[in-house]
């Protein structure tokens, strides 16, 4: 019997993203099931009752975690398709390590440029671009942060890059000209068709942050 896949997530997710090309790197077949995360449907509260969050993978009924978690997963049940993690043990670690870097300090840090106060946008927008200097600094002269192809670090990085324009717009600057080496690195990975196709559009998540700013109080 096939082999049941189902995605709880929503378009906008940069999270959800990584799990998309995951999945779309290795050819699996999955059912997808936008999710709404202002009503968030009885489904997703009853996969994930823990953080009530997406992205989800469901796999023949058994939910599965946290994007990571998921994308670790996929790579090991479907091991005899494109290897998604490096096979050399030092080199997994080090890509866990940047994986976990722009979790807990680059996204959190990014979400404070359209959260702060006006007062403190300066200092924001000066701590994230310091973070992707981080990044930039990891990359180097590599075409990719895995080395010579793309690999897992370019993955679980990329889905940022649909995020960039809104914070553009509302940290009133530009990553590019900050970040050269970034955004090149970001649109050499969009000519990756798994990459190209199961991205966000822009424009969307641009509305997506306009409607939160709008539902804090933020004009």
């Amino acid at each position: 019997m096939a082999d049941e896949v189902v995605l709880l997530d929503t378009d906008v997710s940069m999270f959800g993203m990584r799990v998309r090309i995951a999945l779309a790197d290795k050819g699996i077949q999955y059912e997808y099931k936008e999710q709404d995360l202002m009503n968030k449907a009885p489904l997703l509260l009853q996969m994930n009752p823990i953080h009530k969050k997406v992205p989800v993978l469901i796999h023949n009924g058994k939910p599965i975690c946290e994007s990571l978690i998921i994308v670790e997963y996929i790579d090991e049940v479907w091991k005899d398709k494109s290897p998604l993690m490096p096979s050399d043990p030092y080199r997994r670690a080090h890509a866990r390590f940047w994986a976990d870097y722009f979790d807990k300090k680059v996204y959190d840090t990014g979400r404070k440029i359209w959260t702060c106060k006006v007062e403190e946008q300066e200092a924001a927008n000066k701590e994230f671009i310091e973070c992707l200097k981080v990044l930039e600094g990891e990359l180097g002269d590599k075409p990719y942060f895995d080395g010579e192809n793309f690999g897992f670090v370019d993955m679980f990085l990329i889905p940022y890059y649909t995020w960039f324009p809104a914070y553009d717009k509302f940290g009133n600057f530009s990553i590019e000209a900050e970040c050269p080496k970034f955004v090149a690195w970001a649109k050499k990975c969009m000519q990756k068709e798994s990459v190209s196709k199961s991205l966000a559009d822009p424009d969307k998540v641009y509305d997506f942050v306009v409607m939160l700013r709008q539902r804090r109080g933020i004009a």
